[in-house]
């Protein structure tokens, strides 16, 4: 055997053992129709453990992640199809125009709201908890803040040049835009002529069809995944880094937790008129998915299963609110930590903010949130363009960047969970909600999420 495969096999035994090992008890598990979501939750369980003992051991942890990285390329891969197919499927299938206008208008309506509410509870723990208060940092010498597209930089991005290098380079926006261009003029031209666009439109419904089903053989996956991901990311952040920033970390969350249970269970709660216990039963292994990737857009094919076959909420609707969720749906990375960081950045450099600061704050927040979609990285740039309005140093991003990763998980959860509640307030709206199914559902199981087979 060459030396360097079985140095290799050597080094990371330990952490394949235990892959091996926990891999075997979640197929156990599922062989035994366990529920999906009960299968995720015992994976994060067993991944903090292992990230607890195979904290100092590098290659051990490194061992455990290749399982986690090939999970979420997996999912990634379905994004590009999902996203053009699903868009087109859904709009395509409407019978006007204005049908499309209104519940656009309403998914739009709630995102930016939310974020904007977000944006407030962010500045409001902030200034309760004060985590700027007694630190000192110095900022890493190869820090460089990140610039702010312009306006007009924003708009070419979003506009589709060239829709296969658009798919080829994952720019997910324009490709967006461009089905709906697509399925615009499918309608128009099923107006007149229905005969010529049922082909393409048996086509879009066939392909939307195989994808679903590419999709269950991944998600089956998801327990092994989320064993991976969060042990890698308990193995990676000591206590040390826990410490240095722990304020950071807690008001963040704090705010986070604030705004998941009083916002969006409230919003489930008077305006769906559902129970929200049931609903954070049905959804909550889409939130461990969206915690441990920590990506939106990997979140989009769970998300979108939990939404119609838990929720019971309509493929059109689904299809159409979880992918522009996936791309401009901000509430955490948009809207609870720029609101964090300018407070955290303010105290650390002993600026004082007034009223006008905090309402600019708010609004800058809404608007960075449309400004930042189909830009990587939206919670930096959104935090970028919150402290220069405010004219704050950008400094504040560097210091905070050691912790970010751990609050990005809980922010991501949080933009997942905004996707899906509104997702249902539309649907609810539109009469394409089936509140029977959903109360008459044992919690959404499925034998999509139970089956391994």
């Amino acid at each position: 055997m060459d030396n360097n495969l079985l140095t290799a096999i050597q080094t990371n035994g330990y952490g394949f053992i235990a892959s091996i090992i926990v891999f075997g008890i979640l197929y156990y598990l599922a062989r035994k129709r366990v529920g999906f979501g009960t299968r995720v939750m015992i994976a994060l369980g067993i991944g903090l453990l292992a990230g607890i003992l195979f904290q100092n051991l590098e290659w051990e942890t490194k061992a455990i992640s290749t399982f986690g990285s090939i999970y979420v390329s997996l999912i990634r891969m379905l994004v590009v199809p999902l996203v053009f197919v699903l868009v087109l499927n859904s709009i395509s299938s409407l019978t006007n125009l204005e049908y499309l206008r209104k519940i656009g208008i309403k998914t739009f309506a709630w995102f930016l709201g939310t974020t904007g509410v977000a944006s407030i509870i962010g500045l409001t723990i902030a200034l309760l908890f004060n985590p700027g208060q007694g630190i000192q940092q110095t900022v890493p010498e190869d820090f460089a803040a990140r610039e702010i597209p312009t306006f007009s930089e924003v708009i070419l991005e979003l506009v589709p040049s060239n829709p296969v290098n658009e798919a080829a380079t994952g720019k997910v926006v324009p490709l967006l835009i461009f089905a709906i261009f697509l399925a615009v003029a499918i309608i128009k031209v099923g107006s007149k002529k229905p005969e010529a666009v049922k082909p393409v439109r048996d086509l879009i419904e066939s392909l939307a069809t195989v994808l679903h089903q590419v999709i269950k053989f991944v998600m089956r996956l998801t327990p092994y995944g989320v064993f991976a991901l969060i042990a890698g990311i308990t193995a990676r952040y000591g206590w040390e880094t826990l410490q240095e920033l722990g304020s950071v970390i807690i008001t963040s969350y704090v705010a986070l937790i604030l705004h998941f249970v009083l916002v969006f269970g409230g919003l489930v709660l008077l305006v769906a008129k559902v129970n929200p216990f049931r609903f954070f039963r049905k959804i909550y292994p889409m939130i461990t998915v969206a915690f441990t990737t920590r990506s939106s857009y990997a979140t989009l094919p769970v998300n979108l299963e939990v939404i119609t076959k838990r929720l019971h909420v309509s493929p059109r609707i689904a299809s159409f609110v979880a992918p522009l969720g996936a791309s401009v749906n901000f509430n955490g990375c948009g809207g609870v930590w720029p609101a964090i960081v300018a407070v955290f950045t303010a105290q650390v450099f002993g600026i004082d903010l007034g009223w006008t600061d905090y309402v600019t704050l708010v609004l800058v927040s809404i608007i960075s949130s449309i400004g930042v979609a189909g830009v990587p990285g939206p919670a930096v740039i959104s935090t970028t363009v919150v402290l220069t309005a405010l004219g704050l140093p950008l400094e504040g991003i560097a210091i905070v960047a050691g912790v970010e990763a751990l609050i990005d998980m809980g922010r991501t959860a949080v933009n997942a969970t905004g996707t899906t509640v509104t997702a249902l307030l539309v649907a609810n709206s539109e009469g394409e909600f089936d509140r029977k199914a959903f109360n008459n559902d044992k919690d959404g199981e499925d034998d999509l999420l139970v089956n391994p087979a």
